[in-house]
């Protein structure tokens, strides 16, 4: 069984062995309406194809000089079978296009839930543009496959057979043509198709590759403004999508010269032929011959559809071929849904862990090495270390966005893999200093934890985070719809939500990944009251540079290139640990005694250590 995330309950499960595997296992969900569209069509084939029939019987009963009042039943006759013809078409229609949404909402659902399923790491490696791409454009040319494009293909093959069942109630001899005609046009087919998919594929590639562009573009607009890139950008859109026309144009050039229809011309030409020499030979008669040029003009319809119907399949299973892709992508986390379940009570143990993603192993070696302390439960640490010492890498193994690659995390004596998945997130809340909020109500955001929080939970939770003033100025108060990544919010007014989310939450372990960096001093020390007033009970793990937060915490643990550097109480650390006094050295201003203090020592490192003690100095170890 396949690792995953998270999984749908009671989600069908398809054939993904191949792109057709796929394709058939969703179609065959509505078998039944697929045999009524059978059922259908092939009664209206054989009630259009019976019309030249009558026509014929008509004709040769005016050659006859049969009275006229002999053709009314034919004419009538003619009337119903197209009747025929229109209604049961209809119906089969109508059951095909049933099927194609359904196959088109069923094949998006499937992919969002994939999505779901996925880890971090292969959404890192993900272009947001291109997978819209396939969740909108590539999911609507799978419908488009089923209908018109399998459905043509389907009448294509019923208007062919019936005609040839009533040649040969004409003449049997009259197939030789027709037959001749399948033969040569399957190869035809056959060599269009292969010529027709490179170009095909390469569209859709082609496609996500300008959606990709066009959501980079529009997601970093402000910083394309800010440097004045706009004709650099629309250069580089304008150079994918002449890419895309010109594989169109190719597309066109191929679908130029379509060969069937040549083919079936010179069909025709030939059945008229034969059906004279036929006359002459005294096998049929004259109406004869236009029964059978009509039952040839049923073909005409086929062929002609055929050109613009194999494209349309092709485009489909070229986008299935995407929207699989995405689906069968690898993942290394398993939701573990019978995994340790039990409330988190809050101890964290590192032990000798080591992690690194592949791809920044193969470069500069784990972002993590040999890791290893212990958080006691409701204790608050305190991360601290220089750009790129692995704090945020450290805190990612906790929720298990990611997974050490050596060594073991524990919460609650439990490795973290050993937990259910759903178990450990749901108890755990992280904010981070990119602020990421839904194009939701506010009310919508600080829930989104809790989505049965009550109004009265949710405005205890922003009068906590400081946020309820600045909520109840804005045009609808909690039900004011914030834009997208909440734009029209400022980056305080960000955190302060994302605060009011995790407080709401209630989490048995909360992680402060630079939360208040963007939020003034004054409403600062208000968040640290009530950060403090809902730590009791909690594990804290906080990763700021501001001393004001640092110092009151039980630990902290310094980082330097993804080891533990040090690791104390702030006094300690100051006398102890060179790197953490020269990390701090340069932050002034939170407390005037402190910010002198730091500066003398960062000067004066030597004097800062007791007589005796051992020499903390790493000569490796430079400034920041």
């Amino acid at each position: 069984m396949r690792s995953a995330e998270f999984s749908a309950p009671n989600q069908h499960h398809y054939d993904r062995r191949s792109i057709d595997n796929w394709i058939v296992s969703h179609l065959w969900r509505y078998r039944w309406r697929l045999l009524l569209v059978l059922a259908m069509y092939g009664i209206s084939s054989f009630a259009f194809s019976a019309a030249p029939m009558l026509i014929g019987s008509a004709v040769g009963s005016m050659l006859d000089g049969n009275d006229v009042s002999t053709l009314v039943p034919l004419a009538l006759g003619v009337l119903v079978v197209l009747v025929m013809d229109g209604g049961f078409n209809l119906i089969g229609a109508m059951q095909w296009e049933y099927v194609a949404k359904r196959f088109s909402a069923d094949a998006r659902g499937e992919l969002y839930a994939s999505l779901l399923e996925k880890n971090q790491v292969f959404h890192n490696r993900q272009r947001a543009g291109d997978l819209m791409a396939r969740a909108t454009d590539d999911v609507g040319l799978l419908s488009d496959m089923v209908t018109p494009g399998m459905s043509i293909i389907l009448e294509t093959v019923l208007f062919s057979v019936a005609p040839l069942v009533f040649l040969s109630f004409t003449d049997p001899q009259l197939l030789l043509v027709p037959l001749l005609f399948f033969v040569v046009y399957a190869f035809a087919v056959r060599a269009y198709m292969r010529e027709l998919e490179p170009v095909v594929e390469r569209q859709r590639v082609q496609f996500g590759e300008l959606n990709a562009k066009l959501e980079e573009t529009i997601s970093g607009i402000e910083t394309v403004k800010a440097s004045a890139q706009e004709p650099a950008e629309r250069q580089k859109v304008g150079r994918l999508a002449r890419l895309i026309r010109d594989s169109f144009a190719a597309q066109g050039t191929i679908e130029a010269r379509y060969l069937p229809l040549l083919l079936y011309a010179v069909t025709l030409g030939l059945q008229f032929l034969h059906a004279l020499w036929r006359v002459q030979a005294g096998a049929i008669g004259v109406a004869d011959v236009i029964t059978v040029m009509g039952l040839m003009a049923v073909l005409r319809w086929p062929t002609f559809a055929s050109i613009f119907t194999f494209s349309i399949v092709q485009a489909g299973r070229a986008s299935a071929g995407r929207i699989l892709s995405v689906i069968k992508a690898h993942t290394d986390l398993d939701q573990n849904l019978g995994g340790h379940t039990e409330p988190i009570r809050g101890e964290i143990v590192f032990e000798h862990v080591t992690y690194g993603s592949a791809d920044h192993a193969a470069t500069a070696g784990p972002l993590l090495r040999d890791v290893s302390f212990t958080v006691e439960p409701g204790q608050t640490v305190a991360i601290v270390g220089q750009t790129g010492s692995g704090k945020s890498s450290l805190t990612q193994l906790i929720n298990r966005t990611y997974d050490a690659t050596e060594g073991r995390v524990l919460i609650d004596g439990v490795d973290v893999r050993a937990w259910s998945l759903d178990a450990l997130r749901s108890q755990i809340s992280k904010i981070e200093q990119d602020i990421f909020l839904f194009s939701r109500s506010i009310g919508e955001n600080i829930a989104f934890g809790r989505p049965g929080a009550t109004p009265a939970d949710i405005e205890a939770a922003a009068r906590a985070a400081q946020a309820h003033d600045f909520i109840m100025k804005t045009k609808d108060g909690y039900a004011t719809v914030i834009g997208e990544r909440g734009m029209t919010l400022s980056g305080g007014q960000r955190q302060r939500i994302a605060l009011a989310r995790a407080f709401l939450a209630d989490p048995r372990i909360l992680i402060l990944d630079d939360s208040t960096s963007a939020i003034d001093s004054a409403t600062e020390d208000e968040i640290q009251k009530a950060i403090r007033g809902i730590q009791h009970g909690r594990t804290t793990l906080l990763i700021t540079h501001r001393l004001s937060q640092i110092r009151w915490a039980d630990t902290i643990v310094v980082l330097d290139a993804g080891r533990i550097e040090a690791c104390g109480k702030h006094e300690d650390l100051l006398r102890s640990s060179v790197l953490y006094r020269r990390i701090f050295a340069r932050y002034e201003g939170e407390s005037v005694g402190a910010g002198a203090n730091l500066k003398r020592m960062a000067r004066r490192p030597e004097a800062a250590t007791p007589a005796g003690a051992p020499p903390a100095v790493n000569p490796q170890i430079t400034d920041a």
